[in-house]
């Protein structure tokens, strides 16, 4: 079995920083997905897809899947990029550039 161990990335819709402090495995899926034939819906007849494991460090994660035999892939993680910034910068008189004609 593949699993894949990453921690995950702050939702873009929100400033907050909730559930990005733990590291998840997930596991592969093991056969694809693909429209269901009644409603057409997509269906897969993997119920591991809907399994996510969470561990405080990625060492505990590597270690539960040694544990259990599988193989995993861990993708690095995202750093995040703090530009420091003061709330006056955004009132900054800025001079426009000179044109080329002048």
């Amino acid at each position: 079995m593949k699993v894949t161990i990453f921690k995950p990335s702050r939702n873009v819709m929100q400033s907050g920083l909730g559930k990005t402090k733990l590291w998840v495995l997930e596991y592969n899926p093991a056969t694809p997905r693909g429209p269901e034939p009644l409603m057409g819906w997509t269906a897969s007849g993997d119920t591991l897809n809907q399994v996510r494991l969470t561990f405080a460090s990625m060492d505990e994660a590597i270690a539960y899947a040694q544990k259990k035999g599988w193989e995993y892939t861990v993708l690095p993680e995202h750093t995040r990029r703090v530009v420091p910034r003061n709330y006056v910068d955004n009132f900054a008189y800025v001079p426009p550039e000179k044109s080329a004609k002048a």
